[in-house]
């Protein structure tokens, strides 16, 4: 099971987005199933319906209904956790999106993301000390 950000969503269905062809590729060759939250899901149709229209948000939840990937459910004894991730990372700032993903995270027990947000999935921590590994854009520097 391979978490799955906003990035990734947006880059795999625009195809004027840079990373595409990455997203592409990984899709067509990924033998894993994917999963994300309702916080992702909202954030990414919010942002394909401004960038791309409608056309674009349905062709999502279209991937959401074939089973391509599953959605984790969040209650409210996960909102404490959220809450507490949000604050620790505030600087950057944490959104309800990313915060999701950290705590799902801790549930399944791994940090291996598709994401195009380098910046705070280098910096986010699950289980306060464990990195993420983003299987999109794998970090160079290591």
């Amino acid at each position: 099971m391979i978490l799955t950000d906003t990035g990734f969503w947006l880059a795999l269905i625009n195809k004027r987005d840079k990373h595409h062809q990455k997203a592409i590729s990984f899709i067509s060759s990924c033998e894993e199933s994917l999963v994300t939250t309702w916080p992702v899901i909202t954030e990414t149709c919010y942002m394909l319906g401004r960038a791309l229209g409608v056309q674009s948000q349905t062709q999502f939840l279209q991937l959401i209904k074939s089973d391509l990937l599953s959605v984790a459910n969040i209650s409210s004894a996960h909102i404490g956790v959220i809450e507490i991730l949000m604050i620790k990372y505030a600087d950057l700032p944490m959104d309800l999106a990313d915060a999701s993903l950290v705590m799902l995270a801790e549930e399944v027990g791994h940090g291996r993301i598709l994401s195009t947000d380098q910046r705070d999935f280098r910096t986010y921590r699950w289980k306060n000390h464990k990195p993420f590994e983003n299987l999109l854009l794998p970090d160079d520097r290591q």
